[in-house]
Protein backbone atom coordinates (compact mmCIF):
# COMPACT_ATOMS: atom_id res chain seq x y z
CA UNK A 1 0.00 0.00 0.00
CA UNK A 2 1.43 3.49 -1.37
CA UNK A 3 1.46 5.93 1.10
CA UNK A 4 -1.82 7.50 2.58
CA UNK A 5 -3.34 10.83 1.22
CA UNK A 6 -5.45 13.63 3.07
CA UNK A 7 -8.21 14.15 1.25
CA UNK A 8 -7.17 17.46 -0.39
CA UNK A 9 -3.97 15.58 -2.22
CA UNK A 10 -6.36 12.80 -3.21
CA UNK A 11 -7.73 15.02 -6.37
CA UNK A 12 -4.98 15.32 -8.76
CA UNK A 13 -4.21 16.27 -12.14
CA UNK A 14 -4.17 13.37 -14.97
CA UNK A 15 -0.57 11.26 -15.39
CA UNK A 16 0.15 10.37 -18.38
CA UNK A 17 1.65 6.58 -17.58
CA UNK A 18 1.07 4.54 -14.55
CA UNK A 19 4.09 4.34 -11.89
CA UNK A 20 2.70 1.04 -11.25
CA UNK A 21 3.48 -0.23 -14.99
CA UNK A 22 0.71 -0.37 -16.74
CA UNK A 23 0.45 2.48 -19.52
CA UNK A 24 -2.59 4.81 -19.55
CA UNK A 25 -4.60 3.70 -22.84
CA UNK A 26 -5.55 6.99 -24.78
CA UNK A 27 -8.92 8.69 -23.89
CA UNK A 28 -11.13 10.05 -25.57
CA UNK A 29 -11.72 13.64 -25.38
CA UNK A 30 -14.19 14.67 -22.66
CA UNK A 31 -13.00 11.42 -20.92
CA UNK A 32 -13.74 11.69 -17.14
CA UNK A 33 -11.95 9.26 -14.53
CA UNK A 34 -11.66 8.92 -11.01
CA UNK A 35 -9.92 6.22 -8.62
CA UNK A 36 -9.04 5.98 -4.94
CA UNK A 37 -6.94 2.87 -3.33
CA UNK A 38 -7.76 1.70 0.27
CA UNK A 39 -6.78 -0.84 3.06
CA UNK A 40 -8.47 -2.12 5.76
CA UNK A 41 -7.96 0.94 7.87
CA UNK A 42 -6.81 3.89 5.34
CA UNK A 43 -7.41 5.49 2.52
CA UNK A 44 -4.54 5.38 0.00
CA UNK A 45 -4.02 7.40 -3.32
CA UNK A 46 -5.92 8.74 -5.56
CA UNK A 47 -6.66 11.14 -8.52
CA UNK A 48 -9.51 12.33 -10.22
CA UNK A 49 -9.62 13.91 -13.81
CA UNK A 50 -12.04 15.41 -16.32
CA UNK A 51 -14.72 17.38 -16.02
CA UNK A 52 -18.23 16.47 -14.08
CA UNK A 53 -20.33 18.79 -15.39
CA UNK A 54 -19.59 20.05 -19.34
CA UNK A 55 -22.29 22.70 -18.74
CA UNK A 56 -20.32 24.44 -16.07
CA UNK A 57 -16.87 23.28 -16.32
CA UNK A 58 -16.81 21.83 -13.31
CA UNK A 59 -13.80 19.38 -12.67
CA UNK A 60 -14.65 16.44 -11.22
CA UNK A 61 -13.14 15.17 -7.57
CA UNK A 62 -13.28 11.87 -5.69
CA UNK A 63 -16.11 13.22 -3.53
CA UNK A 64 -18.18 13.38 -6.51
CA UNK A 65 -20.90 10.61 -6.91
CA UNK A 66 -22.13 9.04 -10.06
CA UNK A 67 -24.03 6.05 -10.97
CA UNK A 68 -21.86 3.24 -10.35
CA UNK A 69 -24.20 0.68 -12.88
CA UNK A 70 -23.88 -3.12 -11.50
CA UNK A 71 -21.55 -2.19 -8.78
CA UNK A 72 -25.15 -1.42 -7.08
CA UNK A 73 -25.99 -4.90 -7.19
CA UNK A 74 -23.47 -6.03 -4.18
CA UNK A 75 -25.41 -2.95 -2.24
CA UNK A 76 -28.24 -4.94 -2.32
CA UNK A 77 -26.75 -8.30 -1.25
CA UNK A 78 -25.31 -6.09 1.64
CA UNK A 79 -28.84 -4.92 2.39
CA UNK A 80 -30.41 -8.43 1.86
CA UNK A 81 -27.96 -9.97 4.17
CA UNK A 82 -28.76 -8.10 7.31
CA UNK A 83 -32.34 -8.37 6.25
CA UNK A 84 -31.36 -12.50 6.91
CA UNK A 85 -29.34 -11.81 10.28
CA UNK A 86 -32.40 -10.47 11.43
CA UNK A 87 -34.60 -13.05 10.94
CA UNK A 88 -36.95 -11.39 8.56
CA UNK A 89 -36.06 -13.41 4.97
CA UNK A 90 -34.39 -16.94 4.00
CA UNK A 91 -31.98 -17.35 1.34
CA UNK A 92 -33.10 -20.76 0.50
CA UNK A 93 -36.89 -20.17 0.47
CA UNK A 94 -39.37 -19.92 -2.29
CA UNK A 95 -39.92 -16.20 -3.49
CA UNK A 96 -43.13 -16.96 -4.18
CA UNK A 97 -45.00 -16.15 -0.90
CA UNK A 98 -43.17 -13.32 -0.18
CA UNK A 99 -44.02 -11.82 -3.70
CA UNK A 100 -47.92 -12.62 -3.36
CA UNK A 101 -47.47 -14.63 -6.91
CA UNK A 102 -45.96 -17.38 -8.29
CA UNK A 103 -42.61 -17.30 -9.68
CA UNK A 104 -41.57 -20.36 -11.60
CA UNK A 105 -39.78 -20.75 -14.82
CA UNK A 106 -42.21 -22.65 -17.14
CA UNK A 107 -40.53 -25.24 -18.33
CA UNK A 108 -39.68 -26.02 -14.55
CA UNK A 109 -42.98 -25.52 -12.92
CA UNK A 110 -41.76 -27.56 -9.64
CA UNK A 111 -38.50 -25.54 -8.97
CA UNK A 112 -38.67 -23.05 -6.63
CA UNK A 113 -36.76 -20.05 -7.53
CA UNK A 114 -34.63 -18.60 -3.89
CA UNK A 115 -33.30 -15.47 -3.00
CA UNK A 116 -29.95 -17.41 -3.40
CA UNK A 117 -30.40 -17.90 -7.15
CA UNK A 118 -31.86 -14.50 -7.87
CA UNK A 119 -28.19 -12.69 -6.17
CA UNK A 120 -26.14 -15.26 -7.88
CA UNK A 121 -27.70 -15.02 -10.97
CA UNK A 122 -28.94 -19.17 -11.11
CA UNK A 123 -32.26 -18.38 -10.91
CA UNK A 124 -32.92 -18.94 -14.57
CA UNK A 125 -34.16 -15.14 -15.19
CA UNK A 126 -32.43 -13.99 -18.16
CA UNK A 127 -32.53 -10.47 -19.69
CA UNK A 128 -34.48 -9.79 -23.20
CA UNK A 129 -32.45 -6.95 -24.02
CA UNK A 130 -34.05 -3.65 -21.71
CA UNK A 131 -37.01 -6.17 -20.19
CA UNK A 132 -35.83 -5.16 -16.89
CA UNK A 133 -36.62 -1.38 -17.03
CA UNK A 134 -40.17 -1.72 -15.96
CA UNK A 135 -41.96 1.96 -16.22
CA UNK A 136 -43.81 2.96 -13.04
CA UNK A 137 -47.43 2.05 -13.88
CA UNK A 138 -46.13 -1.27 -15.12
CA UNK A 139 -45.28 -4.84 -12.55
CA UNK A 140 -42.43 -7.38 -12.20
CA UNK A 141 -44.88 -9.76 -12.64
CA UNK A 142 -45.83 -8.80 -15.96
CA UNK A 143 -41.93 -8.92 -17.00
CA UNK A 144 -41.37 -11.96 -15.72
CA UNK A 145 -44.77 -13.22 -17.61
CA UNK A 146 -42.94 -12.66 -20.61
CA UNK A 147 -41.81 -16.02 -22.24
CA UNK A 148 -38.39 -14.41 -23.41
CA UNK A 149 -37.78 -13.62 -19.39
CA UNK A 150 -36.68 -17.17 -18.68
CA UNK A 151 -33.48 -19.89 -19.99
CA UNK A 152 -35.79 -22.61 -20.58
CA UNK A 153 -32.94 -25.10 -21.08
CA UNK A 154 -31.75 -24.85 -17.39
CA UNK A 155 -33.44 -25.79 -14.33
CA UNK A 156 -33.26 -22.67 -11.43
CA UNK A 157 -30.16 -23.56 -9.62
CA UNK A 158 -28.04 -25.56 -12.32
CA UNK A 159 -26.70 -22.58 -14.53
CA UNK A 160 -24.92 -19.16 -14.22
CA UNK A 161 -26.77 -16.57 -16.60
CA UNK A 162 -26.18 -12.95 -16.10
CA UNK A 163 -29.26 -10.90 -16.03
CA UNK A 164 -30.49 -7.76 -14.71
CA UNK A 165 -33.85 -8.85 -14.38
CA UNK A 166 -32.86 -10.62 -11.30
CA UNK A 167 -32.38 -7.36 -9.25
CA UNK A 168 -35.94 -5.67 -9.78
CA UNK A 169 -37.44 -9.66 -8.54
CA UNK A 170 -35.44 -9.10 -5.59
CA UNK A 171 -36.30 -5.43 -4.84
CA UNK A 172 -39.77 -6.83 -4.88
CA UNK A 173 -39.17 -9.02 -2.53
CA UNK A 174 -37.68 -6.55 0.14
CA UNK A 175 -40.26 -4.25 0.11
CA UNK A 176 -43.15 -6.85 0.19
CA UNK A 177 -41.23 -8.32 3.19
CA UNK A 178 -40.65 -4.84 4.99
CA UNK A 179 -43.19 -2.78 4.20
CA UNK A 180 -40.43 -0.02 2.48
CA UNK A 181 -39.89 1.32 -0.89
CA UNK A 182 -36.88 0.06 -1.81
CA UNK A 183 -34.57 3.11 -2.22
CA UNK A 184 -35.76 4.31 1.63
CA UNK A 185 -35.00 0.80 2.64
CA UNK A 186 -31.38 0.37 1.53
CA UNK A 187 -31.18 3.66 3.13
CA UNK A 188 -31.81 2.47 6.60
CA UNK A 189 -30.08 -1.07 5.89
CA UNK A 190 -26.82 0.17 4.38
CA UNK A 191 -26.36 3.28 3.76
CA UNK A 192 -27.19 5.49 6.83
CA UNK A 193 -24.95 2.42 9.28
CA UNK A 194 -22.43 2.92 7.06
CA UNK A 195 -22.06 6.81 6.86
CA UNK A 196 -22.63 7.20 3.30
CA UNK A 197 -24.18 10.06 1.30
CA UNK A 198 -25.11 7.64 -1.36
CA UNK A 199 -28.73 6.67 -2.98
CA UNK A 200 -30.63 4.75 -5.55
CA UNK A 201 -31.57 7.20 -7.97
CA UNK A 202 -30.81 10.05 -5.78
CA UNK A 203 -34.05 10.26 -3.43
CA UNK A 204 -31.76 10.24 -0.09
CA UNK A 205 -28.95 12.12 -1.40
CA UNK A 206 -28.22 15.44 0.74
CA UNK A 207 -28.65 18.19 -1.72
CA UNK A 208 -24.69 18.98 -1.24
CA UNK A 209 -23.98 15.62 -2.57
CA UNK A 210 -26.52 16.63 -5.59
CA UNK A 211 -24.72 19.38 -6.48
CA UNK A 212 -21.28 17.54 -6.82
CA UNK A 213 -23.86 14.95 -9.53
CA UNK A 214 -21.43 13.57 -12.12
CA UNK A 215 -23.26 13.73 -15.34
CA UNK A 216 -23.07 10.83 -17.97
CA UNK A 217 -22.42 12.07 -21.94
CA UNK A 218 -23.20 10.19 -25.04
CA UNK A 219 -20.45 9.87 -27.24
CA UNK A 220 -22.26 12.48 -29.18
CA UNK A 221 -21.76 15.12 -26.30
CA UNK A 222 -25.93 14.56 -25.84
CA UNK A 223 -26.54 14.26 -21.95
CA UNK A 224 -27.63 10.38 -21.09
CA UNK A 225 -28.20 10.70 -17.37
CA UNK A 226 -27.94 13.04 -14.84
CA UNK A 227 -27.48 16.13 -16.16
CA UNK A 228 -28.65 17.46 -12.89
CA UNK A 229 -27.11 21.16 -12.65
CA UNK A 230 -27.53 20.60 -8.64
CA UNK A 231 -31.87 20.12 -8.90
CA UNK A 232 -33.15 16.89 -8.01
CA UNK A 233 -34.85 15.09 -10.74
CA UNK A 234 -38.41 15.49 -11.29
CA UNK A 235 -39.11 11.79 -11.26
CA UNK A 236 -36.68 9.65 -9.76
CA UNK A 237 -37.81 6.58 -11.29
CA UNK A 238 -38.30 5.08 -14.95
CA UNK A 239 -41.89 6.41 -16.45
CA UNK A 240 -43.62 5.96 -19.79
CA UNK A 241 -45.36 9.45 -20.00
CA UNK A 242 -45.62 12.47 -18.06
CA UNK A 243 -46.85 11.42 -14.87
CA UNK A 244 -45.18 10.36 -12.03
CA UNK A 245 -47.27 9.31 -8.75
CA UNK A 246 -45.10 7.70 -6.77
CA UNK A 247 -47.62 8.44 -3.86
CA UNK A 248 -50.04 5.61 -5.14
CA UNK A 249 -47.16 3.22 -5.66
CA UNK A 250 -48.43 -0.06 -4.51
CA UNK A 251 -44.85 -1.54 -2.77
CA UNK A 252 -43.95 -4.69 -3.88
CA UNK A 253 -45.09 -4.22 -7.00
CA UNK A 254 -42.31 -2.85 -9.31
CA UNK A 255 -39.12 -3.32 -7.42
CA UNK A 256 -37.46 -2.06 -10.62
CA UNK A 257 -38.25 1.69 -10.06
CA UNK A 258 -34.98 2.46 -8.33
CA UNK A 259 -32.58 0.83 -10.47
CA UNK A 260 -31.44 -2.16 -8.00
CA UNK A 261 -29.53 -3.28 -10.51
CA UNK A 262 -27.55 -0.47 -11.08
CA UNK A 263 -28.80 2.89 -9.98
CA UNK A 264 -26.70 3.37 -6.92
CA UNK A 265 -25.48 7.17 -6.79
CA UNK A 266 -21.99 6.74 -5.15
CA UNK A 267 -18.66 8.78 -5.21
CA UNK A 268 -15.02 6.50 -5.22
CA UNK A 269 -14.26 7.23 -1.66
CA UNK A 270 -18.19 6.17 -0.50
CA UNK A 271 -17.46 2.74 -2.88
CA UNK A 272 -14.13 2.20 -0.56
CA UNK A 273 -15.95 2.29 2.47
CA UNK A 274 -17.99 -0.70 1.52
CA UNK A 275 -14.81 -1.93 -0.05
CA UNK A 276 -13.15 -1.59 4.05
CA UNK A 277 -16.45 -3.57 5.06
CA UNK A 278 -15.65 -6.61 3.06
CA UNK A 279 -11.71 -6.64 4.08
CA UNK A 280 -12.57 -6.28 7.81
CA UNK A 281 -15.21 -9.13 7.55
CA UNK A 282 -18.12 -7.38 8.03
CA UNK A 283 -17.13 -4.47 10.91
CA UNK A 284 -17.18 -1.14 10.32
CA UNK A 285 -14.85 1.13 12.31
CA UNK A 286 -14.78 -1.77 15.16
CA UNK A 287 -18.71 -2.20 15.23
CA UNK A 288 -20.68 -5.22 13.51
CA UNK A 289 -22.67 -4.49 10.07
CA UNK A 290 -22.35 -8.28 9.21
CA UNK A 291 -21.13 -11.52 10.77
CA UNK A 292 -18.23 -13.01 9.19
CA UNK A 293 -20.48 -16.19 7.72
CA UNK A 294 -22.45 -13.69 5.60
CA UNK A 295 -19.73 -11.77 4.24
CA UNK A 296 -18.12 -14.70 3.53
CA UNK A 297 -21.05 -15.93 1.58
CA UNK A 298 -21.25 -12.73 -0.24
CA UNK A 299 -17.88 -13.27 -1.35
CA UNK A 300 -18.41 -16.63 -2.48
CA UNK A 301 -18.11 -18.27 -5.34
CA UNK A 302 -21.15 -19.84 -5.23
CA UNK A 303 -20.69 -20.71 -8.91
CA UNK A 304 -17.41 -21.19 -10.85
CA UNK A 305 -17.22 -22.01 -14.52
CA UNK A 306 -16.27 -25.37 -15.19
CA UNK A 307 -16.85 -25.42 -19.31
CA UNK A 308 -20.48 -25.93 -19.68
CA UNK A 309 -22.43 -24.81 -16.78
CA UNK A 310 -23.30 -21.35 -17.36
CA UNK A 311 -22.66 -18.28 -19.96
CA UNK A 312 -19.07 -16.62 -19.21
CA UNK A 313 -20.09 -13.39 -21.73
CA UNK A 314 -17.16 -13.62 -23.51
CA UNK A 315 -15.00 -14.51 -20.80
CA UNK A 316 -16.11 -12.14 -18.13
CA UNK A 317 -18.17 -13.61 -15.86
CA UNK A 318 -16.25 -16.86 -14.28
CA UNK A 319 -16.86 -17.18 -10.55
CA UNK A 320 -19.64 -15.22 -9.04
CA UNK A 321 -21.13 -15.18 -5.20
CA UNK A 322 -23.89 -12.96 -3.44
CA UNK A 323 -23.24 -10.20 -6.39
CA UNK A 324 -20.04 -10.49 -6.42
CA UNK A 325 -17.40 -11.81 -8.78
CA UNK A 326 -14.20 -13.45 -8.24
CA UNK A 327 -11.14 -13.56 -10.29
CA UNK A 328 -9.20 -14.55 -12.48
CA UNK A 329 -10.12 -18.66 -13.10
CA UNK A 330 -7.50 -20.53 -14.47
CA UNK A 331 -10.49 -22.55 -17.02
CA UNK A 332 -10.35 -22.34 -21.05
CA UNK A 333 -12.72 -20.14 -21.56
CA UNK A 334 -12.21 -17.36 -19.03
CA UNK A 335 -10.59 -14.14 -19.48
CA UNK A 336 -11.14 -12.46 -16.44
CA UNK A 337 -7.55 -11.65 -15.43
CA UNK A 338 -8.24 -8.09 -14.58
CA UNK A 339 -4.90 -7.19 -12.97
CA UNK A 340 -2.83 -8.89 -14.82
CA UNK A 341 -0.78 -10.51 -12.72
CA UNK A 342 -3.16 -13.64 -11.27
CA UNK A 343 -3.48 -11.29 -8.42
CA UNK A 344 -7.16 -12.58 -6.92
CA UNK A 345 -9.68 -9.94 -6.41
CA UNK A 346 -13.55 -10.16 -5.10
CA UNK A 347 -15.93 -7.32 -5.72
CA UNK A 348 -18.05 -5.74 -9.17
CA UNK A 349 -17.28 -4.35 -12.21
CA UNK A 350 -20.10 -2.23 -13.79
CA UNK A 351 -21.14 -0.78 -17.70
CA UNK A 352 -23.68 1.44 -18.84
CA UNK A 353 -24.19 4.63 -20.06
CA UNK A 354 -20.43 4.75 -21.41
CA UNK A 355 -19.32 4.38 -17.61
CA UNK A 356 -17.25 1.62 -16.88
CA UNK A 357 -16.06 0.97 -12.78
CA UNK A 358 -15.26 -1.46 -10.35
CA UNK A 359 -15.06 -2.33 -6.46
CA UNK A 360 -12.22 -4.59 -5.79
CA UNK A 361 -10.66 -5.99 -3.08
CA UNK A 362 -7.43 -8.19 -3.08
CA UNK A 363 -8.32 -10.59 0.76
CA UNK A 364 -4.44 -11.71 0.51
CA UNK A 365 -2.68 -8.23 0.53
CA UNK A 366 -5.81 -6.67 2.17
CA UNK A 367 -5.56 -3.44 0.00
CA UNK A 368 -8.40 -2.68 -2.40
CA UNK A 369 -9.78 -0.23 -5.34
CA UNK A 370 -12.53 2.17 -6.52
CA UNK A 371 -12.37 3.58 -10.18
CA UNK A 372 -14.98 4.74 -12.90
CA UNK A 373 -13.89 5.89 -16.02
CA UNK A 374 -17.23 8.15 -17.33
CA UNK A 375 -17.86 9.35 -21.28
CA UNK A 376 -16.03 6.31 -22.85
CA UNK A 377 -16.66 5.39 -26.42
CA UNK A 378 -19.73 3.37 -26.74
CA UNK A 379 -17.17 0.09 -27.56
CA UNK A 380 -14.08 1.20 -25.55
CA UNK A 381 -10.70 -0.49 -26.93
CA UNK A 382 -10.59 -3.98 -25.11
CA UNK A 383 -7.27 -4.92 -22.84
CA UNK A 384 -5.14 -7.93 -23.08
CA UNK A 385 -8.25 -9.58 -20.73
CA UNK A 386 -12.09 -9.36 -21.40
CA UNK A 387 -12.29 -6.19 -19.75
CA UNK A 388 -11.80 -2.83 -21.22
CA UNK A 389 -8.16 -1.10 -21.66
CA UNK A 390 -9.19 1.46 -19.53
CA UNK A 391 -10.54 -0.64 -16.81
CA UNK A 392 -7.14 -2.40 -16.33
CA UNK A 393 -5.03 1.29 -16.43
CA UNK A 394 -7.47 1.88 -13.47
CA UNK A 395 -7.59 -1.59 -11.58
CA UNK A 396 -3.27 -1.44 -11.73
CA UNK A 397 -3.38 1.40 -9.20
CA UNK A 398 -3.67 -0.95 -6.88
CA UNK A 399 -0.51 -1.42 -5.79
CA UNK A 400 0.89 -3.96 -3.04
Amino acid sequence: MRRVLPLAILVLAACQASPIGVARPPLPAGATYAWVTFDAARLGDGEAAGLADRASGRQVRVEDPVRVASISKLVVALGVMRLVEQGRIDLDADVSPSLGWTLRNPAYPDVPITLRMLLSHRSSLQDDGDAYVIPLGRTVRGAVSDPAAFDRAHPPGSHFRYANLNFPVIASVLEKVTGERFDRLMHRLVMDPLGLDACFNWTMCSDGKIARAVTLYRPDGSVALDGLRGRRPDCPVFRDGAGCDLDGYALGANGALFSPQGGFRASVLDLAVIGQLLLNRGRHRGRPFLSEQNIAAILGPLWTYDGANGDTSEGFYCAYGLATQSLPVRVAGCDDDLFGDARPAVGHAGDAYNLRSGLWIDPERKVGIAYFAANNPADPPRGRSAYRAVEEWLASRIGD
